[in-house]
């Protein structure tokens, strides 16, 4: 049984999921780098990170690969839900096969996982859930009803769960990601044009995949720093919003009322 402080980290093939195991790892935590593209994974390998397939839409899978990190290192101190991905297209263009993988993936399989570790870090007495969710959990634009969807969902989940396991000292923590260059703005354009990209919502839905594409952002690593501090600060904050954009977004979010945003998100999209 390790002695180390042990992570479980989800989408860590690329963007934020892989910095954050390679920072974790640097911290000296041992890092048990989850994803179901295991090719992938193998950029990971070395000293501190170890590659675990895992696909969070398979309840086996999920099973299996918590059962060999407790087996291996005898604990999960920390849980960090980062797998994910963006659907666009029109709400009536979206066929609901989709949305419901989009659940599975962005919240369901988070929920899981959590069923899986939360008790052995309860009994503990310690322990830290950090869910990834996006500024886009705080408000929504066109085209990505069903990824909004969940981020809003992991919002209140997050919340009722950090108030049922605070009492057992396990602290769970939300990061409201921004505009971050990894390869998720490209896979929501191209969602976007396939559902959308012909019919009465085409020019519309080719303008909001022009801005998923054409987005500047901040290095995954921003977001890899947060999730750090948010599972070693002695009290993490509920919320860490970081990289371009986030804060003002969220707190736009919170202050403006609905017609004032929608405009302002019209605008930025063109």
């Amino acid at each position: 049984m390790s002695a180390q402080r042990v992570a479980l980290v989800t989408g860590a093939s690329s963007g934020i999921g892989a910095e954050t195991a390679r920072r974790l790892a640097d911290a000296g935590w041992i890092v048990y780098a989850a994803a179901r593209r295991t090719d992938r994974l193998e950029q990971l390998r070395g000293r501190q990170v170890r590659p675990l397939t895992m696909a969070v839409t398979d309840e086996a899978s999920m099973t299996a690969g918590v059962q060999q990190v407790l087996a291996e290192a005898g604990r999960i101190d920390a849980l960090v839900n980062n797998a994910g991905y963006g659907s666009y297209g029109a709400v009536e263009d979206v066929p609901l096969s989709e949305a419901r993988r989009q659940f599975e993936v962005n919240l369901f399989g988070a929920a899981r996982l959590v069923q899986l570790v939360a008790p052995g870090m309860r009994e503990r007495g310690s322990g830290r859930i950090v869910n990834v969710s996006s500024m886009g959990g705080r408000f929504a634009m066109p085209f990505g009803a069903w990824y909004h969807a969940t981020k809003f969902a992991l919002e209140g989940f997050s919340d009722a769960l950090r108030q049922e396991l605070e009492p057992f000292g396990v602290q769970v923590v939300v990061i409201q990601p921004g505009a971050i260059r990894t390869e998720w703005g490209d896979i929501a354009a191209q969602s976007a044009v396939e559902a959308s990209g012909q019919g009465a919502y085409a020019d519309s839905a080719r303008r909001v995949a022009e801005a998923l594409e054409g987005a500047s952002g901040s290095a995954p690593s921003v977001v890899a720093e947060a999730i750090a501090k948010a599972v070693t600060a002695r009290r993490p904050r509920v919320r860490y919003a970081i990289g371009l954009g986030a804060k003002p977004a969220t707190a736009a979010a919170r202050l403006l009322p609905g017609r004032a945003l929608d405009a302002i998100i019209a605008r930025g999209i063109g």
